[in-house]
C-alpha cells in the first residue's frame, strides 16, 4: 500500500478495509462507526426512495431524503476526522515520559472526544427518521430498516465507547474522573443522550423483528 492517506470518500472499499485491518489505529474503530452511519443514512435514503405517501406527507418525507443524504455526505467526512483524531492520540502515547507528554495526551484526549462526540450525536439525529420508517416505510424492504437499525447502532456504540475512553484517557495526565467531567460537561452529557438512542433502536429493532423474520426457527 502506498504511503497516500486513504479516505473514506476517496477510496476503493477494498483499500479502505485493507487500511482498517492494518495494525495503525488509522483508521480505526471510530472511522469504522462513520462508515456504519454512512451505511445507515444510505439505506434510510433507499427505503424512504422506495416509498410512497400521500400528498399531505410528501413533503415530510423529501425532507427525510435531504437529511439521509446530507447525513451520508457527513458521516463520510466524520469517519476521516476521526481516523486523524486516532492518529494524533497514538502520537501522543507514544512520546516519551516528560517533554509535555502528559499535555500531548490530554490535548489529543478531548480532540479525540470531541470528534467521537459530533459523529455519536449524528446518529442520535439520524434515529427519528429511522423509527419513521420503521412503521410507514415500504413494507418490501423492513430487512433494509432492520441492517440500517444495525448499522445505526453500530456507530452509537462506537461513539459512545470513544467518548467513554477518551475522557477516561485524562487520567493518564493526572486528572480525575471528577475533575474530567466538570472541565467537559457536554461531552460527559453526550454519553447519556446516546444510552438514550441505542435503547430507542433495540426497541425499534425488536418491533420490527415479527415482521421482518415472522419464521420461529
Amino acid at each position: 500500500m502506498s504511503d497516500t492517506p486513504v479516505t473514506t470518500r476517496d477510496s476503493a472499499i477494498d483499500d479502505w478495509m485493507r487500511a482498517l485491518s492494518a495494525s495503525t489505529g488509522s483508521p480505526g474503530g471510530g472511522a469504522g462507526a462513520g462508515v456504519m452511519l454512512a451505511i445507515a443514512a444510505s439505506l434510510t435514503s433507499m427505503v424512504a426512495g422506495y416509498t410512497e405517501t400521500d400528498d399531505a406527507g410528501r413533503d415530510g418525507l423529501d425532507a427525510l431524503l435531504r437529511r439521509a443524504h446530507a447525513l451520508r455526505e457527513d458521516a463520510l467526512d466524520l469517519a476521516d476526522a476521526d481516523a486523524e483524531a486516532s492518529q494524533a492520540f497514538g502520537a501522543a502515547f507514544a512520546l516519551e515520559r516528560g517533554h509535555g507528554r502528559a499535555e500531548a495526551i490530554a490535548r489529543a484526549s478531548v480532540a479525540a472526544a470531541r470528534t467521537s462526540a459530533a459523529l455519536g450525536l449524528r446518529a442520535v439525529d439520524a434515529v427519528d427518521d429511522l423509527a419513521w420508517l420503521a412503521q410507514h416505510g415500504n413494507p418490501a424492504l423492513v430487512a433494509d430498516v432492520v441492517v440500517a437499525c444495525g448499522a445505526l447502532r453500530a456507530a452509537l456504540a462506537g461513539a459512545r465507547t470513544n467518548v467513554s475512553f477518551d475522557l477516561g484517557s485524562l487520567t493518564s495526565a493526572g486528572a480525575t474522573l471528577d475533575q474530567v467531567r466538570e472541565a467537559n460537561p457536554a461531552l460527559w452529557q453526550s454519553v447519556r443522550s446516546f444510552d438514550g438512542a441505542l435503547a430507542r433502536i433495540d426497541r425499534v429493532s425488536a418491533a420490527l423483528d415479527s415482521r421482518a423474520a415472522p419464521t420461529d426457527v
